[in-house]
This record gives C-alpha cells, sequence and structure tokens, in this order.
C-alpha cells in the first residue's frame, strides 16, 4: 500500500458544507484519504507526519478557469505595461510616459544590434495600453519610428486584441492603404497608423505574431507558465486558446513536459475555434476534440471549445449595445469588431453541442452576451443537454436580466473580476459611463440570480493570481481609491468558492476538485494567512508558500 502523509495545518478551508475548516488532511496515492482531526486522519492506519504546513493555511487548490499559454511566452519578453508587475526573475517597472516606452525599445534595439541581431529581427514587447495615458496622442507607428526606421517594432497591447508597430514593420509586411483587412486603423490621409486591431489585423504582422505563437510551443514557455503557477497558488490553469485544432501534433509536446512529477500545475486545454468560421469543417473539428480528449492524461486534459465573439472594451472592438461607448460621438453606436460571424455562431457550436463538448464563449460587450444566451437557448431545444455548463467568459457586462436568462438555461459566468481595478477608472470616465461601470463584473448579481460562476484574470492579460481576483470581487476598489458599484460586492467566502468549486463546475471537474474532501485530488493551495479571516482590503497582500497538486508540494520561488 502507497504511504500515507498528514499534513496539520494551523487552518484548513475545506470548501465543503458538512465540515468547512479541519485540523488536518490525509493524502494516499495524489488524493484526499480524510479530512479532519489529526486522530481522525491517522485512524486509516499506518502513516507518515509533515508539519511543513504546521504555521500556514490550506485552502483547495485554486483554478484559474480563463488563462493562457501566453502567460509564460510574456514571462520571457520584455513587459511594457503601466503597472508594476511580479515576473519570474523580480518586479518589472511599469512604463509611465511614452518617453519612458521610446527609451526602452530603444536599449532593445541597441543591445540587439550589439549581439549581432540583423535589422530584419523584430522588437516584441507586451502589456502596453494606450488608455492609461492621459494628455497623450493614441500611440501611432511615428512614436515608434523614433527608436528605429530599419527594424520592426510590434507592442501589444495589454488584452492582446490590439498592438502598435512602426513604419518598418509595416513595409517588411506590405501593410499599405490598399490593405482590406478590417482592423488596420488609418490616420486623416487613410495611411495605416500603426494599430492593428484585432488578430485578423495582428497576424499581418507575420514575423513578429509569428514569433509569438511560436514560443507558445517552445518548452522554455510552458516551464515558465507552470512555475508562475506554483508562485501564484495555481493548481491547475485553464488555457483558453489552445491551438490543439490547429496544431495537434504539439500535444505530444505538452504531455511530456506537463506529466512530468515536478511540473507545478495541471493544465486544461479549451481549443479556441479557428479564424476564419467559414473556412473550417466543424463537424470534423468537433471529432477533432474528441480524439485529443482520448489522449487526456492526469495533468493535461481537454476543456472543450471556446469561441471568439467581439474584442476589447478597453480597445474599442466589443461590441456594445445601445447607447455604445460613452467617450463622446466620435465613436459610433455600432462600433466594435465581430471577431465571428453572428449568423454562424450556431452552426460552430451544434456538432460540439450534440457531441456533449461543453462551450466557453469569449463575451466582452452586451450584444454578445444576448447572441451567446440565445445561442445556447437554441442549441437545448434543438438537442436537450440539462448539464452542459456552456459559460459566458468575461461577462463584463451582464445585465441581471441576462443573468436570470442564464440561469434557466443552466448557464454558468467567468467574470473578469481584475477590469475593476487595472481598467476600473477608465471603464468609469471614458468607455462605458458611471451607470454601467456600477455593475460591471456583477458577481453579487450572478449570486442572487443563481447563476454559478467563477473569476479570472485572462494572464497574461492582466497578472495571473487569485488572490487579487478574489480582492477585486469582494472589495471593488480602483486605483482612484473609487468603490466602484459597492452593492455587487461579494464576501470572502463567496470569492473563495468562485476560484475552487466555481471554476471546478463549470470545468464540469467538481467531482474531482474544487474541495478538499475524502476520494478528490490532493491539490491545494498553501497561504500564509486565512482569506476568509483577514481585513479584506488585504487578501491580495496575502504570502503565497506554494501549492499541492495531486499530493506533491511545490513551494513559491521567486527573485525578490
Amino acid at each position: 500500500m502507497a504511504d500515507t502523509v498528514i499534513y496539520p495545518a494551523r487552518r484548513i478551508v475545506t470548501m465543503d458544507p458538512s465540515q468547512p475548516v479541519v485540523e488536518a488532511v490525509a493524502v494516499r496515492e495524489g488524493r484526499v484519504l480524510a479530512a479532519g482531526s489529526r486522530e481522525e486522519c491517522a485512524s486509516w492506519g499506518p502513516h507518515k507526519v509533515d508539519n511543513r504546513f504546521a504555521d500556514l493555511v490550506l485552502t483547495p487548490g485554486m483554478i484559474e478557469a480563463h488563462g493562457h499559454s501566453l502567460e509564460g511566452v510574456f514571462a520571457l519578453l520584455p513587459y511594457a505595461g503601466w503597472f508594476d508587475r511580479h515576473r519570474l526573475d523580480g518586479i518589472a517597472k511599469g512604463i509611465k510616459t511614452y518617453d519612458a516606452l521610446i527609451d526602452m525599445l530603444a536599449e532593445l534595439d541597441q543591445k540587439m544590434r550589439n549581439d549581432g541581431a540583423g535589422s530584419m529581427e523584430p522588437i516584441v514587447v507586451g502589456g502596453f495600453d494606450p488608455i492609461y495615458f492621459e494628455g497623450e496622442e493614441r500611440l501611432t507607428r511615428h512614436h515608434l519610428d523614433r527608436v528605429a526606421t530599419d527594424r520592426p517594432i510590434f507592442v501589444v497591447h495589454a488584452s492582446f486584441h490590439l498592438a502598435t508597430v512602426n513604419s518598418a514593420m509595416l513595409e517588411t509586411h506590405d501593410i499599405t492603404r490598399e490593405s482590406t483587412t478590417v482592423g488596420v486603423a488609418r490616420d486623416a490621409n487613410g495611411e495605416p497608423n500603426g494599430e492593428l486591431q484585432e488578430i485578423p489585423a495582428m497576424v499581418l504582422a507575420t514575423s513578429a505574431m509569428h514569433r509569438i505563437l511560436r514560443a507558445t510551443n517552445d518548452p522554455a514557455s510552458i516551464e515558465a507558465l507552470g512555475r508562475i503557477c506554483a508562485n501564484q497558488g495555481i493548481t491547475m490553469l485553464v488555457d483558453l486558446a489552445s491551438a490543439g485544432l490547429q496544431r495537434p501534433e504539439s500535444q505530444d509536446l505538452w504531455r511530456n513536459i506537463v506529466d512530468r512529477d515536478d511540473f507545478p500545475a495541471r493544465i486544461m486545454q479549451r481549443h479556441i475555434a479557428a479564424l476564419p468560421p467559414g473556412a473550417t469543417d466543424w463537424d470534423e473539428a468537433a471529432q477533432t476534440v474528441q480524439r485529443l480528449a482520448e489522449g487526456d492524461t492526469d495533468k493535461l486534459r481537454t476543456a472543450g471549445l471556446k469561441v471568439l465573439l467581439d474584442g476589447s472594451i478597453q480597445g474599442f472592438t466589443a461590441k456594445m449595445g445601445w447607447p455604445g461607448y460613452y467617450t463622446g460621438t466620435d465613436i459610433p453606436v455600432d462600433a466594435g469588431v465581430w471577431m465571428t460571424v453572428p449568423e454562424q455562431v450556431l452552426d460552430i457550436c451544434r456538432p460540439f453541442h450534440e457531441r456533449g463538448i461543453n462551450i466557453h464563449t469569449h463575451c466582452n460587450g452586451d450584444m454578445t452576451i444576448d447572441l451567446w444566451i440565445d445561442t445556447v437557448e437554441q442549441l437545448v431545444i434543438e438537442r436537450p443537454w440539462l448539464d452542459h455548463r456552456h459559460t459566458v467568459q468575461h461577462c463584463q457586462l451582464t445585465t441581471a436580466a441576462q443573468y436570470r436568462r442564464m440561469a434557466n438555461l443552466g448557464m454558468c459566468a467567468n467574470i473578469f473580476t481584475n477590469h475593476l481595478w487595472y481598467w476600473g477608472d477608465q471603464h468609469h470616465d471614458i468607455t462605458v459611463g458611471p451607470e454601467r461601470a456600477r455593475r460591471m463584473e456583477a458577481c453579487a448579481t450572478a449570486e442572487r440570480e443563481g447563476v454559478s460562476f467563477s473569476m479570472h484574470s485572462d494572464a497574461n492579460v492582466t497578472p495571473l493570481g487569485h488572490l487579487h481576483t478574489m480582492w477585486c470581487a469582494v472589495n471593488r476598489v480602483t486605483p482612484s481609491g473609487r468603490v466602484l458599484g459597492p452593492n455587487e460586492r461579494i464576501s470572502p467566502e463567496s470569492a473563495l468558492r468562485a476560484v475552487t468549486l466555481g471554476s471546478a463546475y463549470q470545468l464540469h471537474a467538481d467531482d474531482e476538485f474544487g474541495s478538499i474532501e475524502c476520494g478528490k485530488a490532493a491539490d491545494f493551495t498553501v497561504l500564509a494567512d486565512d482569506p476568509l479571516s483577514v481585513d479584506p482590503m488585504t487578501i491580495k497582500d496575502i504570502d503565497v508558500w506554494g501549492t499541492v497538486v495531486g499530493g506533491i508540494p511545490f513551494e513559491r520561488l521567486i527573485s525578490s
């Protein structure tokens, strides 16, 4: 018989309503054998006691149900975001002025020249967002041309829905006034101004996008992703842009890395629908997802399908219903970009639903939420599936009426609570206005209307880590100190449930993950303090010791 290990702790929060708090957990064969008193755990027979968590707090393993493998990629690329950010090599300071951005890019250019990199090798940086730079015109190719006129530059916006490039990048890839791709932004003379809005336009800059996409299957990026998970207390991450449908051969690489005992996280892959939709045989795509699932392992699994409907609110590419965006009359009510043709959404999703494949759909603007709810309603009329758990991803502007429809249809919500901090003031003042901003990320309404929900970071869009998503949902505080919609705050208990059982439920995995109880996976988040007991304003500041995944402890490793 395998060894039994008992882990006593200062406090163990189980998310099991029959015994919410216990003092010890016994682990055997990677699963929870028992949770209760030390005596009860010991009653199962011969065992070892491991006291490493005696002064710490255990919760169920926190599940990031909407992250991206790009978190590992961008951890290895230069950072150009506004906020300071923890990285594997320490803290990257935020970029607060265009001059600082230009200086950073110039240093990178000079280093590449000193290292012998040819002038065609592009500079690629991530995390930037022009919406923070009040009083500045929007970043264009002319700003970036100050860095280099021969080397292509690709500045990825934080949302990964836009990028700004220099003239050299436009010239390298023949992006001109004659380009017909939607999303190539223009200046007053009709010339490309350097902003590429949404993926179809961004992929025109082939040299940069291929570099990023290739890196998603770079072992170094995958290893970085796992280490970041352990550092932030995440035991499972769902990659909502897996390319398995397009590159099934990549699965062997992922399995070889993730399945190792020393890889510190579980990965679920939600395969993204290819663009453009008309180019794909969706019945064959659904069969491909089924075949991928046949190769699932304990640590690398198939979650289902992701559909992308619109863009980014702060990038003004989300599809907003009336009255549209808040800023001025220069943005039309029907602004935004349909990433999937609305008339094709039902046809895309039907073969997946018919095969019992769970579907999560990216909906930032309220127009897309209506479209997705209507689609799910038609799907369950055509083929009843009473436990589908199809999910609205981001779910930022969902109204109470929409939540009621979602509840009636058995849908779930994954709510992007980090927006309350990273863009809350900008949503209030610029994108959607005060009233709609107060009901953004409406966790309390979801809870009140009976919709099962989780919360997410959308890493790499915002930093991975559920203590912060919880803090946002509980406090709803913006950088200016504004409490954005106090009536939408939820309790710490509800927030912890959302990132454990809530995440597991929408993945059809709550029978195995999400709480600490007999028979479930021995996946724990290890913290220095109890998020249910501390001052709610300090939840995000709790130190993370690390994680336990399948009974194996992984201590946090990070530079100070």
